[in-house]
């Protein structure tokens, strides 16, 4: 019975292990898309390219784009957190890492 204990405590251990082993971008791509859900898909819509009314009429990026997609992570973290041009600024609406989970969410949008 010992035995049967400690087996499921090193299981147990092992599960917890290989989910922290996880990449970040991995456990911040469902975060990401929640944020992304929520924040974005008004404009943006959820497919990213910007094809929602709101977005047709406000001119918002298709983030799908060669244009988007090729921007680098700093300058996507800065437009999220500062805005640009009809974009509105997110920077204190929004944790540094939830805009990180942003970006790495919007990298994904390119291969659906």
């Amino acid at each position: 019975m010992r035995r049967n204990f400690l087996c499921l405590v090193a299981a147990g251990i092992f599960i917890s292990l290989a989910t922290l082993a996880l990449p970040v971008s991995v456990r911040a791509q469902s975060d990401g898309e929640k944020l992304f859900s929520a924040r974005c898909t008004l404009c943006h819509a959820a497919d990213g390219s910007g094809s929602s009314p709101t977005g047709k009429a406000l001119k918002a990026k298709d983030l799908k784009s060669d244009e988007v997609q090729k921007a680098s992570d700093e300058d996507l973290t800065t437009i999220i957190t500062n805005g640009k041009g009809k974009m509105p600024a997110f920077g204190k609406k929004l944790k540094p890492e939830e805009i990180q989970a942003l970006v790495v969410y919007v990298r994904t949008l390119a291969k659906k």
